[in-house]
């Protein structure tokens, strides 16, 4: 009986110690992971502040985290099953899936500036309701937020998933969770920090010392332009990340010539890792802003055959 205990107490034991190793394996290979897609993360913290602009301060918190709870159902519910699926049975679907999503993404880009260079933001805020049908308006934003949510979702997964394609099966689902989880902790707590930052000022301007007090109106002076300045790098990281899936999707195409020329004017500028990584993303939304254009206008030109504005 004692041996028996003793043997018992060893697997125990050995398996506890490759539990262990597991973990440790998981989490390192989730933080190396989280590493190569905070590109991405910082075109979604970008993005996400741009979607709950125009609406009153205590409806703030509750889209950010009505979007953050979509974007967890995006990574977890269905990202992660499909690109464990995709990996296992079908990994030469995963770069065109992608590039679609890019796709999408450069038309937003574009539709955004377009809505910008025709005054659109001002017709916006006269059509804003003031009653009933600002609850439409809320859950239209919502959704839009989560769709543009689950394409940068998908490119930070797809990433995730080609630094541990090598590890087992349930490997890859345990990192993809964590980054997916990581990512999106991260993503929405800055987002959340950025849009209360002027009730943060407010509060300090009324509550605070002398010099606090000057920190918080100095807080709410700066946030329009700072939310003004977000906004407006987020429709370039939409071009940009945009640009970028549809680009690197093209390599090994016959229309690989693209993203080879993309990396010969950007090294024929400098050599310098900064400068070229710079060359390579201005000319990536570039890319992302013409295909976006064309998609613009086909929508358009549909939407006019069908009778629709």
């Amino acid at each position: 009986m004692a041996s028996g205990l003793a043997a018992l107490l060893d697997d125990v034991a050995a398996i506890a110690r490759l539990a262990a190793a597991s973990v440790d394996d998981v989490t390192a290979a989730a933080g190396r992971a989280s590493v190569k897609t905070a590109g991405v993360v910082v075109d979604d913290a970008a993005v996400t502040p741009t979607y709950v602009t125009g609406f009153s301060p205590q409806r703030e918190l509750p889209m950010i985290w009505r979007i953050a709870l979509g974007s967890i159902r995006n990574k977890l519910l269905i990202l992660l099953p499909l690109a464990l699926l995709l990996s296992a049975f079908l990994p030469q679907a995963i770069t065109p899936l992608l590039m679609v999503g890019g796709t999408f993404l450069a038309f937003e880009g574009a539709e955004k500036i377009i809505e910008m260079l025709r005054g659109g933001h001002a017709q916006e805020e006269d059509m804003l309701p003031a009653d009933g049908d600002a609850k439409a308006l809320e859950k239209a934003k919502v959704s839009g937020a989560i769709r543009t949510d689950l394409i940068l979702s998908a490119e930070i997964m797809a990433i995730a998933l080609a630094d541990v394609a090598s590890r087992p099966l349930l490997t890859q689902a345990l990192v993809l969770a964590v980054v997916g989880l990581l990512v999106t902790v991260a993503v929405y707590g800055v987002v959340g920090l950025i849009v209360k930052l002027d009730d943060i000022g407010l509060h300090l301007a009324k509550t605070g010392g002398p010099l606090v007090q000057r920190v918080g109106r100095g807080l709410v002076r700066m946030m329009p332009g700072v939310l003004s300045l977000l906004e407006s790098i987020g429709m370039v990281a939409m071009l940009w990340v945009g640009g970028g899936i549809i680009l690197h999707g093209l390599e090994g195409t016959p229309l690989a010539v693209l993203p080879h020329g993309q990396h010969a004017i950007a090294e024929a500028v400098s050599h310098a890792p900064a400068i070229v990584w710079t060359i390579s993303a201005m000319l990536a939304a570039l890319f992302g802003f013409l295909v976006g254009l064309v998609v613009a206008a086909v929508v358009h030109l549909i939407q006019r055959l069908r009778g629709r504005h």
